[in-house]
């Protein structure tokens, strides 16, 4: 066979397309830290920043006039302790958050909301620490993030986002929502999370770095994933759909193609991906220093990521993609 015949001309190659990335598809990071005037950029992240709360709802509105639909909210405050305690304030940071959208652009843009602790701990993990396992304590945590849960939901999130990798994390959320009226809020579980050396520049922009203590270690790996386990990886996300996951994720993305065509293959769920700060830190990059072509790198990455099985995509890619009229 021929093949070539239908490589021959632009048009023809869009028509036999077999994966397309739309706007409609992408979720953007916003990172909002209290005490901060205008906004920042993120030194490891160029094009992102943090924003204070006096300009994040202009990067809200920008973006609804981009054509996005969805944001994620990450939240910085002043105050960080050992639980995290800005985090299951009413009037804590994300919250008042979230009010903001809402009261300004009510449905225009759905609000997703971070649900962790380690942007508001002091010790940068992402629960309450039990320092004679020296970990985080899975059952003192999924307490905490059931009140945390009921906290953005008063807020108007319109859907929440558990990162913390907790055991049963997804039962205790779901049956906190329902109980308190807020049945129909959906969870997006950071289902298949990986312990991986992608997330150094988020760190920077969320100022959640772990820290190393006679209590903790310096990563995350006695609750996140290791990258090596495939098998593992398919089974957290199946389990997150049993205990009643509206959407699983698999985080980070790009070296994990194969983990995100099984999962969707084995649910047949609405699949997540987070196309994470050292993927795009790496394409930005490699752009600034001439090495590639960022508009055409861009699209070939949310591309395969389609093409390998997700529905979704969190990707600091976004605004710039949605400039693109795609």
């Amino acid at each position: 066979m021929n093949f070539r015949r239908l490589r021959l001309n632009d048009n023809l190659r869009d028509l036999v397309r077999e994966t397309s990335v739309s706007v409609n598809d992408l979720i953007m990071p916003i990172f909002i830290k209290e005490g901060l005037k205008g906004k920042n950029e993120v030194s490891s992240m160029p094009g992102i920043f943090q924003f204070g709360e006096d300009t994040f709802l202009d990067e809200v509105a920008e973006l609804i006039e981009l054509g996005v639909k969805a944001v994620i909210l990450f939240g910085i405050p002043k105050l960080k302790d050992s639980c995290g305690s800005d985090a299951l304030d009413e009037n804590g940071l994300i919250a008042r958050s979230v009010r903001k959208i809402k009261e300004r652009f009510g449905d225009k843009i759905l609000v997703i909301t971070d649900l962790c602790f380690c942007e508001f701990t002091d010790h940068g993990h992402c629960g309450i620490i039990n320092p004679k396992l020296k970990t985080v304590d899975n059952d003192a945590t999924l307490e905490i993030s059931a009140k945390q849960a009921i906290v953005h939901a008063k807020a108007g999130a319109d859907m929440i986002a558990p990162s913390g990798m907790m055991d049963n994390i997804i039962s205790t959320l779901r049956k906190a929502l329902d109980e308190n009226g807020y049945s129909h809020i959906p969870i997006m579980s950071y289902s298949t999370k990986f312990a991986s050396s992608f997330y150094g520049p988020f760190r920077d922009a969320a100022e959640s770095a772990p820290v190393e203590n006679e209590y903790v270690p310096k990563n995350r790996k006695t609750y996140q994933m290791d990258y090596a386990n495939r098998f593992e990886a398919i089974r957290e996300s199946i389990e997150d759909m049993n205990q009643g996951a509206d959407i699983l994720m698999v985080k980070p993305a790009l070296s994990f193609m194969d983990i995100i065509r099984e999962i969707k293959d084995a649910t047949k769920m609405p699949l997540c991906v987070y196309n994470v700060s050292g993927e795009y830190a790496m394409v930005k990059n490699a752009a600034l220093n001439g090495l590639i072509d960022y508009e055409a790198m861009m699209i070939e990455v949310l591309t395969s990521f389609k093409r390998a099985g997700a529905d979704i995509i969190i990707s600091y890619h976004t605004k710039d993609f949605a400039k693109l009229g795609k």
